[in-house]
């Protein structure tokens, strides 16, 4: 039997969103891997199933990537499934449970802001394979020794473990040579997401973002939140900042509790269904015809 799906995104970081209370399936990995293929499946950067919470929230949400290895976050994801339950049940909060913890998400005009919890910064947390008592700049470069293209980054735990290089210009790095090379990196027994960020203004950040298990993403939200905590961490910005990336803008900010509130855009882009055991699908209105 065929499995009913939506094709969402939060600022072009796409997903395919299947609801297990409806009688959806999750597929193995290897079918997730199909459907991911942009030029012969569906295609999106992570697959999100919607399941009954056993904590008592309105939902819980499982997140594989395209890889078909689950991950216990997704802030652009987490936007797009509020906007699902806001809708069906009428109210204009939301609260989600994920591996990561629960999230809880409010309406915020046209917009949604998600309270995605408290950075972790110790080195155990992230987690980190050797001690560093100083998370803000860890010993982790590339290119030559004594001038490496990298160094330094800053690492944090935002719901997964993140490592930003602040740089003078985003788009000077090869991002999709040296993300897959960084997020396999030994320091990082979990792998890593990998951002290179560039501080315009205290309060205006331009980043570009390596996802783990993804690739090169036209937005990542845990990656805009890794960016604004350690921006404001090591002085570089304010703790509420614009996050530019390729797909859009996100606003985050670092409230006086240390909670990390994501605030942007979630859009639904069409309706298919899908064969869980072959990985063939089609569009709604293709089935109709």
């Amino acid at each position: 039997m065929n499995t009913a799906f939506l094709k969402m995104n939060g600022l072009a970081n796409d997903f395919v969103v299947v609801d297990t209370r409806a009688g959806g399936v999750r597929p193995a990995p290897e079918i997730i891997r199909k459907l991911a293929d942009r030029k012969t499946g569906v295609g999106f950067d992570q697959f999100i199933t919607l399941e009954r919470s056993p904590s008592g929230a309105d939902i819980f949400m499982r997140i594989d990537n395209a890889d078909g290895g689950e991950v216990a976050a997704c802030g652009n994801a987490t936007r797009c499934i509020a906007s699902l339950v806001m809708a069906e049940t009428g109210k204009s909060h939301a609260s989600i449970e994920t591996r990561a913890g629960l999230l809880l998400a409010e309406t915020a005009g046209e917009a949604i802001s998600v309270d995605m919890g408290v950075p972790k910064f110790d080195w155990q947390s992230i987690p980190l394979a050797e001690e560093f008592h100083d998370t803000r700049a860890i010993e982790l470069q590339i290119g030559p020794v004594d001038a490496p293209v990298l160094h330094s980054p800053a690492v944090v735990n935002v719901g997964n473990p993140h490592a930003v290089f602040f740089v003078d210009d985003v788009d000077a790095h090869h991002i999709e040579r040296f993300g897959p090379l960084l997020e396999n990196h030994p320091i990082f027994p979990e792998r890593a997401n990998i951002t290179v960020a560039h501080v315009e203004t205290p309060n205006r950040i331009r980043i570009r973002t390596w996802e783990r298990g993804a690739g090169l993403t036209r937005a990542c939200g845990t990656g805009a939140c890794a960016t604004l905590v350690t921006a404001a961490r090591t002085g570089r910005s304010a703790r509420e900042a614009v996050i530019a990336m390729p797909g859009g803008e996100l606003t985050i900010r670092w409230d006086e509790r240390d909670h990390i509130w994501m605030t942007g855009p979630a859009e639904t882009e069409f309706a298919g269904t899908f064969d869980p055991e072959t990985g063939a699908w089609q569009r709604a209105e293709e089935a109709a015809e």
